[in-house]
């Protein structure tokens, strides 16, 4: 390994900001996500070589709790994409992360794949960008077990994906106009782990060939700028049903959504957040009454956000 690259970076700093997402959108298991405009702002600070150990600061979401340690997605982020491009890390390299956080963690918004891509994206501009957005896609999928997540978080907008063994193919296209958002975040959490321990092996073939449906129509619609195709898309078959038995609120949130005039709701990836579609501002308002309601009814104290879809995603910015 030459040394030329490490003088470089020896004291550099990059900003980058990292979108939430919303994975499945309903029928979309593991293959559709959304980028959401709740962002995270990482610095990373290029400490130089043999300190002692990374340093992390958080401020917002996930502080007190985050540490700077192999486990910690955005150090694996960076690390990941300098050995990607030089074959090792530097002997006695270590990172000053500071974390600006407003995607809270385990609520099945994406904060685990913003860390990692936000650290793939940096570490990228560190070396001069010489990572194509699809090895950085296939370096975050490795890392996150699968792209749902990732890819909109680094590419933005509505995105379809599907891993091949090592490879990754995602085609993303922008949110219709207009669409908007409502997100309610219990405080509760849930572990994906968790909640994908609850689906079954096996799912009858109607309910699968319902959820194949409602995709092709799904995407299809999305990307010639129908929003109202989100009614079918976030109706689920194959995952929303048994995961209920672990989150019982769960029906009666989506269904209060549907109810209140969303045009489609369903849970946000493993949850615990149910996110909520519109494109009128008087059903913003109707659909923040039914969430409120349903979660006092039922005993599940929260908050609800309104955000815009993202049509960009991870973005590197202007350091002080």
């Amino acid at each position: 390994m030459t040394t030329n690259w490490l003088a470089e970076i020896d004291g550099r700093r990059v900003t980058v900001e990292i979108p939430a997402t919303t994975a499945n959108l309903g029928a979309g298991y593991d293959c559709l996500g959304m980028a959401l405009d709740m962002t995270n702002r990482v610095v990373l600070d290029v400490r130089g070589w043999n300190k002692a150990s990374h340093e992390l600061s958080v401020t917002g979401e996930g502080e007190g709790e985050l540490l700077p340690n192999a486990d910690n997605r955005f150090i694996q982020g960076v690390e990941a994409a300098i050995i990607e491009v030089h074959g090792e890390l530097p002997k006695g390299a270590t990172w000053r992360v500071d974390m600006m956080n407003r995607i809270p963690l385990a609520r099945g918004l994406g904060s685990s794949a913003a860390a990692t891509v936000g650290g793939l994206v940096a570490a990228n501009a560190l070396l001069g960008d010489v990572l194509a957005p699809i090895d950085l896609l296939r370096l975050a999928t490795r890392i996150e077990g699968h792209p749902d997540n990732a890819a909109p978080a680094l590419l933005g907008g509505f995105v379809a994906t599907v891993s091949d063994g090592d490879a990754v193919e995602a085609i993303r296209f922008d949110v219709p106009r207009g669409v908007r958002a409502v997100v309610f975040i219990p405080d509760v959490r849930l572990a994906t782990s968790e909640m994908r321990r609850v689906l079954p092996r096996m799912v009858p073939r109607a309910d699968a060939i319902a959820n194949l449906g409602r995709v092709a129509i799904g995407v299809a619609g999305m990307a010639t700028g129908r929003a109202d195709v989100l009614r079918l898309l976030t109706e689920d078959r194959l995952h929303e049903p048994y995961r209920a038995a672990a989150y019982p609120q769960l029906p009666r949130l989506v269904a209060d959504a549907r109810a209140a005039g969303a045009i489609g709701a369903c849970l946000s990836g493993a949850g615990s957040s149910i996110i909520a579609f519109t494109d009128t501002v008087s059903g913003l308002a109707r659909i923040e009454a039914a969430f409120r309601a349903a979660a006092a009814d039922t005993d599940l104290p929260g908050r609800v956000e309104v955000v815009k879809p993202r049509n960009s995603g991870a973005v590197v910015l202007p350091s002080n």
